[in-house]
């Protein structure tokens, strides 16, 4: 898998990123309309009552569509600290969660403009957390026909089995005794649980 097309990601899944752990470029889209429903803004974690989305809420245009790009982050509630408060709460007791605490606390703190500005600053951290090599770049215009792999329209929430190549590899996560293993939450509960050797579990949930 040389190149990629993906869309913008909070948090994005295990299933993204095991995309990005076996390509050698990642093209993030700039220029599509914001759909809702998607990653785009939310992500999905494991805490003691299960799986869990966490969702940033978005400034909306009555009528009018907005493009990614262009999509504001909305601060009218406190969600950063409800997000942390609950991540906290997740993977506290986690076995990598106090080494890498202090990476993401700061997102949770600081007040980006753009919704992609903030994504895009937590998948440099998680690009460089995972140990993961591709070059990821914004698309310069909005793109019809890929020479590559489009992923748009197909890392959906529970559209897993849209993707014939991905196949989550079980890891021991902080409420297996409760809820068995769920896959496919973000990569923030691969990280937390399995910390250096996530790139591994990544590169083997892909498959031909």
């Amino acid at each position: 898998m040389n190149k990629l097309l993906l869309s913008t990601a909070y948090l994005a899944p295990v299933q993204y990123y095991s995309k990005i752990a076996v390509a050698k470029q990642v093209h993030i889209e700039h220029y599509d309309s914001y759909k809702k429903q998607t990653y785009r803004n939310r992500c999905r974690i494991l805490g003691g009552n299960g799986p869990y989305d966490l969702i940033i809420p978005v400034v909306k245009n009555s009528g009018v569509k907005t493009m990614v790009k262009d999509t504001q982050i909305e601060y009218l509630t406190r969600w950063q600290d409800k997000h942390w408060r609950t991540i906290v709460s997740a993977y506290n007791s986690s076995p990598f969660f106090e080494y890498y605490r202090d990476d993401f606390q700061p997102f949770f703190e600081k007040k980006w403009k753009y919704l992609f500005d903030f994504n895009s600053s937590l998948h440099e951290l998680l690009m460089d957390l995972l140990e993961l090599d591709a070059e990821c770049k914004p698309t310069d215009d909005f793109i019809r026909e890929f020479e590559g792999v489009d992923l748009r329209s197909v890392i959906l929430p529970r559209k897993e089995e849209l993707d014939k190549q991905f196949h989550a590899k079980p890891y021991t996560q902080t409420f297996n005794d409760r809820f068995g293993f769920v896959p496919n939450l973000s990569v923030l509960d691969l990280l937390f649980n399995v910390g250096p050797e996530s790139g591994s579990v990544l590169e083997e949930s892909f498959k031909l």
